[in-house]
Order: structure tokens, then C-alpha cells, then sequence
């Protein structure tokens, strides 16, 4: 018995991620919108001040905004992928789910998981763009982003998930949560260094998820430049992975909570 269960668990979770893989291959301005978007980013930023930078600060500027806008474009994507489960809502799909024998748990899991494999092809045609304008591949730390990047999109789905437990309808989620999101590109140090902030803006930036995303990504990719790594690294990859974890645990199990019993109180 304890097998099937599992197995059912097992099901329902890919089920629910393929549905959203599914979903996001049908809607072709969704998926023009979210490959376009994180190429400006690096292309504007990145290749643009890349150029009036120089060497003057004492590193490629292109590559570390490059790796910025990855974790940003794995961690945004999630979570405002997450908004599809306020739509779920309003169809009452998610009441029909939520009545069936499968852990509330699995389900939002699902949800997360699906949203995640959207992120990551995304995140190929970005890493691809980056190789062509001359961003240096380095093959021995690919194995580690991939497990940062897989990392990142768990926080983001879980982050999406939190916030919109609490919010009553699509339209509100998506006039709010770019206001949650935008502020954690500078606070996050997507396009700039975090180091020498003043202190009210390192005590904002120390509770944004998406700041230990960005670090760590950066801290697996200059590993052995120690040159580099000093001056754009803020703490151990150790760290950063711990408090994601923390973070991914705790969103997921009070956003569950506040989804379900929402849904419950219809």
C-alpha cells in the first residue's frame, strides 16, 4: 500500500508539471516574451556598459551581468509561472484537484516542478545567446550551475506560490508582483555590485531570495579566480545554498498552507 502511494504521489507530480509544459508551448506570446526579455537584458546592460566599463572595474562586466540575468530569468520565470495557479482558481480546476486523494503537497510540488522545466528553456536560449556574443563557456562548472539553476527555480516557484496564497484574483497578482520582483533586480545585484551598500539597502537586500541565487551562481561560475571571485562573491556557496533551502522550505509550507485553506474557504 505504502508503494502505491508513492507511486500515485510520483504520477500526480508529473502530471501536473507536464500540464504546465503543455500549456506553455501553446501560448507563442508567452514564450516570445519570455525569451526576448532576459536577451535585452544582457544585450543593454551587459554587452552595452561592457563597453564603457572597460577593465576599470577589474573584471568582464558583460559576464557578470550575464550570470545575473540567469539566475534572475530561472527565478522570475517560476514564480510568475505560479500565477497560472490563481487562474486554476478561477476555472475551479483547483478544486477539482484538491479534492482528489494526492498530497496537497505533491500537487503545489507539481505545480513548481512544471514551471521549473519552463524556466530551464528559457534559461538555454539565454546561456546560448551569452555564448554568442562572447561570454567564456567554462565546462567544468556547468555541472554545478545546472544544480544552482535547478536550485533557483525551486525558490522561485515557492517565493510565486507564498505570495499569491494570499492574493484574490489573476489581475491582482500580476499588478502586484512586479513591484515584489522589479526591486530585487537592484537588490539582488543583477547589474551591479552588492558590496559598499549602505547599510538600509544591505538590510532590504539581505531578505530578497533572489540575492543568494544570484551569488551562488556567480560563486560556482569564478570558482579558481579567486581574482574575481573576491571582488564579486559575497559569501560561500555553502551559505547561500543553505539559506535557499531554509527559504524554498518555508515558502513551500506556508504557501501551501494558505493556497489550500483558501481554497477550503470558497
Amino acid at each position: 500500500m505504502r508503494m502505491l502511494g508513492m507511486s500515485r504521489e510520483a504520477n500526480a507530480i508529473v502530471t501536473i508539471a507536464y500540464r504546465d509544459v503543455l500549456k506553455f508551448t501553446r501560448d507563442p506570446a508567452r514564450v516570445l516574451a519570455m525569451l526576448v526579455l532576459p536577451i535585452l537584458f544582457v544585450a543593454l546592460f551587459g554587452e552595452g556598459l561592457q563597453t564603457t566599463l572597460g577593465s576599470s572595474i577589474g573584471y568582464n562586466y558583460l559576464t557578470f551581468v550575464f550570470l545575473g540575468v540567469l539566475a534572475q530569468t530561472l527565478f522570475q520565470s517560476t514564480a510568475l509561472g505560479i500565477v497560472s495557479l490563481i487562474e486554476d482558481r478561477e476555472n475551479d480546476f483547483a478544486q477539482e484537484i484538491f479534492i482528489s486523494p494526492i498530497s496537497r503537497y505533491s500537487l503545489i510540488f507539481g505545480k513548481i516542478l512544471g514551471e521549473s522545466l519552463v524556466a530551464f528553456a528559457q534559461a538555454v536560449v539565454v546561456v546560448a545567446f551569452g555564448a554568442v556574443i562572447g561570454v567564456p563557456v567554462i565546462w567544468a562548472t556547468l555541472p554545478g550551475l545546472l544544480l544552482v539553476a535547478l536550485a533557483t527555480c525551486l525558490l522561485g516557484g515557492a517565493f510565486g506560490l507564498v505570495l499569491l496564497a494570499t492574493m484574490g484574483s489573476q489581475r491582482a497578482a500580476n499588478q502586484i508582483l512586479p513591484f515584489l520582483i522589479i526591486p530585487q533586480l537592484i537588490l539582488a545585484g543583477i547589474f551591479n555590485p552588492l558590496k559598499g551598500l549602505p547599510l538600509y539597502l544591505e538590510l532590504i537586500s539581505i531578505i530578497s531570495p533572489l540575492r543568494y541565487a544570484v551569488d551562488l551562481t556567480r560563486a560556482v561560475y569564478y570558482q579558481g579566480q579567486s581574482a574575481v571571485y573576491q571582488k564579486v562573491v559575497l559569501v560561500a556557496p555553502a551559505i547561500n545554498f543553505l539559506i535557499m533551502a531554509l527559504m524554498f522550505l518555508l515558502f513551500l509550507l506556508v504557501g501551501t498552507t494558505l493556497f489550500v485553506r483558501s481554497e477550503r474557504n470558497k
